[in-house]
């Protein structure tokens, strides 16, 4: 089965534009995690724009019953840092660079890259953190990923979700992704999606890409989550994962 697991980001970027501590982020993960989710998901970016490092550490306790997936860029800010603490169920590695508004990329694995990662990767491998890279759908760099240790990819699906909505090309780029799941699974990488995932698109996603363990959502789920409920979002996007595993 694809599981869910809620990127509480935009949670925190709402509360940070006030000094009153609300919403939370501790009780929206209670409450997604009473709704469903299999998992939650944070990325604290060096500015600390939404997600703070302090945050990571509040959840710590909260999320010790479900995966907690902590997203960044490793050669950035604390990230590192606080791994030996936290020691998450999953760190995703992101190339983000410094003030950047999203992620819109995944790894360029070339020799620097995976000069740069691989001790980083033994280094969380060695906490007991499983370590998933943030990629585009490219077959190279699939591969590249498990030679370097890795143990599971996120597939950067924004691309997918842009066409999808302009319903222009969509099949062509499905095919890719579906192509990259695919090879991740013949040898040996588990395989996560992530960025722009929807209610409209996930179906289709889900359908095409096999197989999928998990699916990080929190834009488009906290959106609706203003018309529906954080818990029924929750609800909603469970179903449509239930439904198409």
């Amino acid at each position: 089965m694809t599981h869910l697991s809620v990127n509480l980001n935009k949670i925190a970027l709402v509360r940070n534009a006030r000094t009153l501590g609300i919403p939370s982020v501790t009780k929206a993960a209670r409450t997604c995690i009473a709704a469903g989710a299999y998992g939650i998901t944070v990325h604290p970016r060096p500015d600390e724009r939404h997600i703070r490092y302090s945050d990571v550490y509040e959840l710590k306790s909260i999320v010790s019953k479900v995966e907690f997936n902590i997203e960044g860029n490793p050669l950035e800010g604390r990230y590192m840092e606080i791994m030996p603490d936290i020691r998450p169920t999953q760190a995703t590695l992101v190339p983000d660079v410094i003030g950047a508004v999203t992620s819109d990329h995944g790894w360029d694995l070339n020799k620097e890259n995976i000069r740069k990662l691989t001790p980083i990767i033994d280094k969380l491998n060695n906490l007991g953190i499983r370590v998933s890279l943030f990629v585009d759908p490219v077959l190279e760099t699939v591969e590249a990923a498990k030679q370097i240790g890795a143990n599971r990819i996120e597939l950067y699906t924004e691309p997918f979700a842009r066409a999808f909505a302009k319903k222009k090309n969509f099949e062509a780029l499905i095919a890719k992704f579906a192509a990259a799941a695919k090879r991740a699974d013949e040898i040996g990488l588990g395989v996560n999606a992530g960025h722009d995932l929807n209610l409209d698109n996930l179906t289709f996603f889900c359908e095409n890409v096999k197989p999928v363990m998990e699916v990080s959502i929190g834009h488009a789920l906290i959106s609706d989550a203003i018309d529906m409920g954080l818990a029924n979002a929750v609800k909603e996007y469970c179903k449509i994962l239930e439904k198409n595993s």
